[in-house]
């Protein structure tokens, strides 16, 4: 393998040289001097404590960074075993490490060094929630892989040698040495955040046992600072969540012990008040408690089932081939719904649709907004049938579809109200946010229900049937774009450009890194390959990308070299991005 002195040398005889020079540079290099001297010792059976793997360099100082990757050896970087031991503490140890890697980074390491992205260094640093990513792997036992980018210096489009060498053998070693290794960090801050995310996988793994769809910490800080900053809202300014007494639920955990808070029950559960106390609040931390947070967010113990799915009307988008026909029946002009398709979908036909696509890809649980939701597809009230007669009306509401999803699927549906008091009739629990303190008011909802008649009639003509299999056309999912034979890029969690198209996310609003929407538009590459090769439905490929991915790790999205910029995902995330494809064609099963 190449070495140190290789790397100044070759950087010297290219210094000043076009651009694309820098290609000399592609493969491994041991970096082992300049880290051994910042920990000595740190190797001493002789394996190379530190070896740079540059992967991808980019074409000119202003393209997108160059790839690579820093190999720290297990006897260098020394992490203790029980840090790492499980999946759920390898998975917070990794996350904390790719933190460790962007502190130091910003600290200094990354600084500008010429033109274009000259002397950046990055890595894909992660958010308030813990995700499994691509940027730190840990080996078998104990060696790290730190992925990052790397604006490699130049001076106009000529190759800047010396600062490189300041980059790749001065600052990439310092890095290594700053932020992989177990000298360099904080044992107990690193325990603190292993244990965290450990305790909470934990009790979301009880969740089934406990009949829960949730649960909420007593002492949790929900609201965010705002709808950009995921931060925690001061203490100052936060209410602190405290369980209602009919409510509380007590756990005991491996490591923060016993612990009180707010279970939300399986079945239908209704979150009611005022305007301004705290419902929406309430819901979106249920939301993204279908991940794990760091230390100090205020939501470590707010958990929800995993395949708990967020369900919204969305005007415009496209739909194909899904059978909403037990929301919405026979449209005008003879239409049918078993199949339904529109390239411009109505609030109610997109939010029918949306739950129908949840479902096909394993969704247990429903999370609705009624400021989010279509009015209609919601609710039809005494007097609105009395006007309109239902062999007029072909959508049937969710009120009267609620219960049977629970009491036929054991799907439970958790859904904000604040103005329509029919859902009270066919509600199990109801919670009322009254300045931001939830009061569990089910039998005093039950009393009005009784004192207050809708004298409105069910709708529902029958069951609801399950979701039809789908079957993708894979000539519809095409991921070219010019000379390029797959081109997917993420633009934030709000968009995938998938080959000529471009997929609107919007809707998606549990996805919450831009990684997760990257690997999700490589992973709709390999849907297309299961469709083509083996005539795959939807929920087949679903379940066949997420049990690769579980098996092989993000790396299986990696159409070349590794990457470090992926980040995990649901199946319901992923079925959400296919099915708002416009190009998608579903075959007709004849």
């Amino acid at each position: 393998m190449r070495d140190h002195d290789e790397l100044l040398a070759t950087l010297r005889r290219i210094d000043g040289r076009g651009y694309r020079a820098y290609g000399d540079l592609r493969g491994p290099w041991d970096l082992s001097a300049p880290f051994r001297e910042r920990e000595p010792g740190s190797s001493p059976d002789g394996a190379r404590p530190c070896v740079l793997q540059v992967d991808h360099v980019q074409g000119d100082p202003f393209a997108s960074p160059s790839r690579v990757r820093l190999q720290i050896a297990p006897q260098a970087a020394a992490l203790p075993p029980a840090w790492h031991e499980g999946a759920d503490r390898a998975l917070a140890l990794r996350d904390l490490l790719a933190r460790q890697l962007d502190r130091a980074c910003r600290a200094g390491a990354s600084r500008r060094r010429g033109t274009g992205h000259s002397g950046e260094v990055a890595v894909d640093a992660p958010g308030q929630e813990v995700l499994e990513t691509s940027a730190v792997i840990i080996r078998p036992g104990g060696g790290l892989e730190a992925r990052l980018t790397v604006g490699l210096p130049a001076r106009g489009r000529r190759i800047a040698g010396g600062e490189a060498a300041a980059v790749l053998l001065e600052a990439l070693p310092a890095l290594a040495a700053d932020a992989l290794v177990a000298a360099a960090l904080d044992h107990q801050a690193v325990w603190r955040h292993v244990v965290t995310v450990e305790d909470a996988a934990t009790l979301r793994r009880r969740l089934p046992d406990l009949g829960l769809v949730a649960f909420l910490a007593d002492g949790a800080v929900l609201p965010r600072r705002s709808g950009v900053d995921q931060r925690p809202l001061p203490a100052t300014a936060a209410v602190p969540l405290r369980s209602p007494r009919s409510l509380r639920v007590t756990v005991d955990l491996p490591h923060a012990g016993t612990v009180t808070g707010m279970g939300i029950p399986r079945g239908v559960t209704l979150i009611v008040g005022g305007g301004y106390h705290g419902k929406s609040t309430l819901l979106r931390a249920i939301e993204r408690g279908v991940y794990d947070h760091v230390p100090a967010d205020g939501r470590e113990l707010v958990v929800t089932d995993p395949a708990a799915m967020k369900i919204r009307a969305e005007d415009g988008r496209r739909v194909e081939a899904v059978d909403i026909s037990g929301f919405i029946g026979e449209l005008p002009g003879g239409r049918t719904t078993t199949a339904f398709r529109s390239d411009d979908a109505s609030g109610s036909t997109s939010q029918a649709a949306a739950i129908m696509e949840a479902l096909e890809a394993g969704a247990t649980a429903l999370l609705m907004d009624e400021d989010t939701s279509a009015t209609n597809i919601l609710i039809r009230d005494a007097r609105m049938q009395a006007l309109v007669a239902p062999e007029h009306e072909p959508i049937t509401p969710f009120v009267d579809r609620v219960r049977q999803l629970f009491t036929g699927r054991g799907i439970s549906t958790v859904l904000v109200l604040g103005g329509s008091g029919d859902y009270l009739d066919v509600a199990d629990t109801v919670i009322a946010m009254r300045e931001f303190v939830p009061h569990e008011v089910t039998a005093e909802a039950r009393r009005v229900a009784a004192d207050h008649p809708t004298r409105r009639a069910n709708e529902a003509p029958g069951p609801l049937t399950a979701p039809r299999a789908r079957h993708p056309d894979p000539a519809s999912l095409d991921p070219r774009r010019g000379r390029h034979a797959v081109r997917t890029a993420a633009r934030g969690v709000r968009a995938i450009a998938f080959g000529r198209q471009e997929i609107e996310l919007g809707a998606l609003e549990q996805l919450v890194h831009p990684g997760q929407a990257r690997a999700i538009g490589e992973a709709l590459v390999l849907v297309r390959e299961l469709c083509a090769r083996e005539g795959a439905s939807v929920s087949a490929a679903l379940a066949t990308v997420a049990g690769r991915i579980a098996a092989e790790g993000l790396d299986l999205l990696a159409r070349r070299e590794p990457r470090g910029d992926l980040a995990g995902f649901r199946s319901l995330e992923l079925a959400g991005a296919l099915d708002r494809l416009r190009s998608l064609v579903i075959r007709d099963p004849r």
